[in-house]
């Protein structure tokens, strides 16, 4: 099984870049591969309870049910937790299937042979 993590550093700002990592992680959970979309800097606010309602891009599914198609496929979300603390945002703030990790957790799924992208 290959390893994938897509990283998102936006957030309502930008609804295109916020929206594609779920897509793209979409595509490599359904495809049975182990998948984790990366938050860091405002793509924490992704993670948080009721952000991603509203957040839309024309020509894309809205970002609340591609977010929630993500877990059920089995995608894993992981906040940064060096962007989380100082946004004041807690494990509590999160949505089910999310989780504060640190660079040490990034470093290591990377250092295991990880594929990543960007957005």
């Amino acid at each position: 099984m290959a390893k994938v993590l897509v990283n998102c550093t936006h957030g309502k700002e930008d609804p295109e870049r916020a929206i594609l990592p779920f897509i793209v992680g979409n595509v490599g959970a359904t495809a049975d591969q182990e998948t984790k979309v990366l938050l860091t800097i405002d793509g924490v606010w992704l993670a948080t309870k009721g952000y991603a309602a509203g957040v839309q891009h024309e020509g894309f599914p809205p970002l609340k049910e591609t977010l929630e198609a993500f877990i059920r496929n089995g995608g894993e979300i992981w906040a940064c937790s060096a962007c989380t603390n100082p946004r004041g945002i807690t494990q509590d703030d999160l949505v089910e299937g999310a989780t504060i990790v640190t660079a040490a957790n990034v470093v290591e799924y990377m250092a295991s042979g990880a594929s990543t992208l960007s957005f």
